[in-house]
């Protein structure tokens, strides 16, 4: 049951991508888009005879329908990149401290974790003007 609700939540959040979409997804933007993404979806898993997946997504449509506006997903987008900016910063710093040290290891470890860091600003920002 948590997993089938954590799908949900991806889906509701735009995280979860199906495997084909049945709408252009550059003709969609905001919570339009996230309707039609949810909504290929549960075509899919209706297809696939998968009645729990298909019940979780209803239920993530019926949420974004009833409280998905579009300048409010654009707000929480945009905190996600603020929040995103500061982690890179953080590991920024974390590997300037790393080279000071001189730990080569250490060092590794922080640019392994600086490149994350920075796809996921990337892809925050990729999600604001979607």
């Amino acid at each position: 049951m948590k997993t089938l609700s954590f799908v949900a939540l991806l889906a509701a959040c735009g995280l979860f991508t199906p495997v084909a979409l049945a709408t252009d997804p550059t003709a969609l933007k905001g919570c339009a888009a996230k309707k039609a993404n949810l909504q290929t979806q549960i075509d899919y898993a209706r297809e696939h005879n998968n009645s729990h997946q298909q019940a979780g997504l209803q239920s993530a449509l019926d949420a974004v329908k009833a409280h998905c506006t579009d300048a409010l997903l654009r707000q929480e987008r945009e905190k996600t990149i603020s929040e995103a900016k500061h982690e890179v910063s953080e590991r920024q710093a974390d590997l300037a401290e790393a080279t000071k040290k001189g730990d080569a290891d250490k060092i590794s470890k922080r640019q392994a974790k600086l490149a994350e860091s920075q796809k996921e600003l990337q892809d925050a920002m990729s999600e604001l003007n979607k």
